[in-house]
C-alpha cells in the first residue's frame, strides 16, 4: 500500500495507536519491534480492540483488517512526514544537550496565550515520539512545538527531515550522550542540523547572542538573536529565593520584573527562547510575563520541593557535565543554609565516564556542604573522606531511611537511570 493510500485510511480514522493497552475506536494500530517485543504479535488482539486496521511487517501474523508493509517502523515515519507536508502551521523545532524539555514546556505555555498549540508530549522526541507528535496534530492546531532529541550521529537531521520545522532553537550544546556520538565535535554538527535545515528551506533560527558558538553556527540563517545585545535580554536578580527572577527588558519598551517558578540560573536560555518566539509570533508581553510566571515543572527537572522535614530540588531526569556543573554553580549562589547534595552517575559518557566523574568529586571538594554520590561510576572514583558513596540508588535509600536529615536544603540530581526520585520519600 502507498504512503498516500495509507494516509486516506488515517484521515479517516481514529488515529494512530502503537500500544494494545491505549486503544481508541477505529485507531489504526502499528506494529513497532522493541528489542523486548515484536507487536506483529499484537496485531489480531488490536483489531479486535477495536482498531480498523493493524500495520505489520511480518506477513505470519496477516489476519483480515491488516496491511502488510516491508517496514513499520518507517511506514510510521514516511506517513507522519506526508501528513506534515499537508499542514499549513508553523513547525517550530526545538534540540538541544540540556534544557529542550523545559523550553518545549515553557513555549507552549507562552504561544497558548493566544493559539491552540500541539506540542510534543512528554519527553517523546525520538525516530518513534515525532512521527507520533505529528500524527496527532488535528486540524484546529495553529501551530506546533516538535522536540528533537540525539544519542547518536545524523538523528538530528533524520527527526528535521520528517517533521520539516520552519523555525528553530538550539537551547544548548554539551557532552550528552557522548558514548553514541564518539566527540563533542560530532554532537555539536547533530545538532546543528536543525540550523541547516532551516538556513535550506528559508526558516528562521532563534539564536542566543550571548553564547558564541550557537551565534557562529547560525551564522548563515535567517535568524532573531536575544541577548544582552539585541532587542530583548534580561538581567538576573538575586534574592534569598530559590527561584528564578530577572528583569525582563525588550527594546524601546517598559521593562518587567519576572518571577519565575523555576530553580537555577541556567533556567533563564530556556526562558529566553521562549520569550523570543512569543514576541515574533505576537504575543502580547504581559501575556508572555504571565505564561512564565504559571508554568511550574513537575517532571523531576527543577523542581522545588518541600517535604516534612527539608526542601528538596529534584533535578533527576538528565545529568551531563555541563548539566551538572551549571546546578553545582546555581545551588552555591542560592541563598540558604544547610546545604546538602546528593547526585547519581551521568550516564552514556563511554570512555571519558570515569574521568569526568572524577572532575565533579573534585569540584565538590571545595563546596562547604554534606555530599553523597550515587552509582558504580561515582564509586569506582577515587574516594574521599568527607564524602559518602553508594554503589546504587537502592542503597542510598537504605541509608537515608535510617540515617534522617532534618531542615536541610538538598539538590538531587542525575541521570535517569539511577531513579533518585525515589530517595524523596526518605528526605
Amino acid at each position: 500500500m502507498s504512503i498516500p493510500e495509507l494516509y486516506s485510511l488515517f484521515k479517516e480514522s481514529g488515529g494512530i495507536t502503537t500500544d494494545t493497552r491505549n486503544i481508541f475506536k477505529n485507531n489504526i494500530f502499528f506494529a513497532l519491534k522493541g528489542s523486548q517485543f515484536n507487536a506483529n504479535a499484537f496485531a489480531e488482539e488490536a483489531l479486535k480492540a477495536g482498531c480498523s486496521y493493524a500495520v505489520i511487517d511480518e506477513e505470519e501474523y496477516f489476519v483480515e483488517g491488516c496491511i502488510l508493509v516491508e517496514n513499520v517502523l518507517e511506514s510510521l515515519q514516511e506517513l507522519a512526514k506526508y501528513h506534515r507536508e499537508q499542514l499549513r502551521i508553523p513547525i517550530i523545532g526545538i534540540t538541544g544537550s540540556n534544557g529542550k524539555t523545559t523550553t518545549k514546556e515553557l513555549l507552549n505555555a507562552v504561544l497558548s496565550k493566544k493559539y491552540k498549540v500541539k506540542a510534543t508530549p512528554g519527553n517523546f522526541n525520538n525516530h518513534i515520539g515525532v512521527p507520533l507528535t505529528l500524527l496527532s496534530i488535528g486540524k484546529e492546531i495553529e501551530i506546533a512545538i516538535i522536540e528533537m532529541g540525539a544519542n547518536h550521529a545524523g538523528e538530528i537531521a533524520f527527526l528535521c527531515e520528517i517533521s520539516q520545522p520552519n523555525y528553530g532553537a538550539i537551547t544548548s550544546i554539551g557532552m550528552a550522550h557522548i558514548e553514541g556520538f564518539g566527540s563533542l565535535e560530532t554532537i555539536i554538527d547533530t545538532k546543528c542540523a536543525l540550523y541547516r535545515f532551516l538556513e535550506k528551506n528559508n526558516g528562521i533560527a532563534f539564536v542566543d547572542s550571548n553564547n558564541q558558538l550557537l551565534v557562529e553556527k547560525s551564522a548563515n540563517n535567517k535568524r532573531i538573536l536575544f541577548g544582552s545585545n539585541d532587542n530583548c535580554y534580561s538581567e538576573i536578580i538575586h534574592s534569598s529565593s530559590p527561584f528564578l527572577e530577572f528583569n525582563l527588558k525588550i527594546k524601546d519598551k517598559e521593562s518587567h520584573r519576572v518571577c519565575t517558578q523555576l530553580i537555577g540560573d541556567y533556567n533563564l536560555d530556556n526562558i529566553m527562547i521562549a520569550i523570543s518566539i512569543g514576541l515574533y509570533f505576537d504575543i502580547d508581553i504581559k501575556a508572555i510575563v504571565e505564561a512564565i510566571e504559571e508554568y511550574a515543572p513537575s517532571n523531576n527537572r527543577s523542581q522545588w520541593m518541600e517535604s516534612a522535614n527539608n526542601k528538596l530540588i529534584l533535578d533527576a531526569y538528565n545529568a551531563n557535565p555541563s548539566s551538572i556543573k551549571s546546578a553545582i554553580e546555581n545551588f552555591r549562589s542560592l541563598q540558604l543554609k544547610n546545604k546538602v547534595i546528593i547526585l547519581g552517575d551521568m550516564l552514556e559518557l563511554g570512555e571519558i565516564a570515569k574521568e569526568e566523574h572524577q572532575k565533579v568529586i573534585e569540584m565538590l571538594l571545595k563546596e562547604d556542604m554534606d555530599v553523597y554520590l550515587v552509582g558504580p561510576i561515582y564509586s569506582s572514583c577515587l574516594k574521599t573522606e568527607n564524602m559518602h558513596f553508594f554503589s546504587n540508588t537502592a542503597d542510598a535509600k537504605s541509608y537515608f531511611s535510617k540515617n534522617r536529615m532534618k531542615s536541610k536544603t538538598i539538590l538531587i540530581k542525575g541521570s535517569r537511570g539511577l531513579k533518585l526520585e525515589s530517595l524523596v520519600e526518605d528526605l
